[in-house]
C-alpha cells in the first residue's frame, strides 16, 4: 500500500532549483572553480533640473574595487563581488546571491556635463551624479505686467 503525501509546491520548486544547480555544476563546471557567473547590480536612474543621478546597489563591493568611466557619452561601471570564503566553498549549503564581475553601461545625452560628474560609495550604494550643462538647464523668464 502506498503512502499519500501532501503536495507542497515550495518543496517541489526547491527540488527543481537544486536539480538545475546540479546540472550547471556538473556539466558546465561553473561553480566548483574560480570562474564567475557574473551578475548585474540593480540601478535607479532619476533626473531633475540639476542633472541625472544613478544609484547602484553594490553590497559587499568596496568603492576602491569599482571602476567608473565616462567616455564619449557612455557611462560604464565595472567591478567584482567575491565570495567571502572562496577557498572553503564546500562548506556552503546554499549560494543564492550572485558573485563575480559586473558591468553596466548607459548612454548619456549631450545635455549632461560628464567632466563635472561626482561619485560617492556609501553603505553598499554607489551614487553617481552627472550635472546638466549650464546652457541646458531650464531658465525662468519673468513676465512683466503693465
Amino acid at each position: 500500500m502506498s503512502t499519500m503525501q501532501r503536495w507542497n509546491p515550495a518543496r517541489d520548486f526547491a527540488r527543481l532549483q537544486d536539480e538545475v544547480n546540479r546540472l550547471f555544476e556538473g556539466n558546465l563546471g561553473l561553480t566548483r572553480n574560480t570562474e564567475s557567473y557574473g551578475w548585474t547590480p540593480a540601478v535607479d536612474v532619476f533626473e531633475d533640473t540639476e542633472g541625472v543621478t544613478f544609484k547602484f546597489d553594490l553590497p559587499e563591493v568596496e568603492g576602491k574595487d569599482v571602476d567608473v568611466r565616462l567616455e564619449e557619452g557612455t557611462l560604464t561601471i565595472r567591478g567584482e563581488r567575491k565570495l567571502e570564503k572562496e577557498d572553503r566553498r564546500e562548506g556552503y549549503h546554499r549560494i543564492e546571491r550572485a558573485y563575480g564581475t559586473f558591468a553596466r553601461s548607459f548612454t548619456l545625452p549631450a545635455t549632461l556635463d560628464a567632466d563635472k560628474a561626482v561619485a560617492e560609495h556609501k553603505n553598499g550604494v554607489l551614487r553617481l551624479f552627472v550635472p546638466r550643462r549650464a546652457e541646458a538647464k531650464p531658465k525662468s523668464i519673468s513676465v512683466k505686467v503693465n
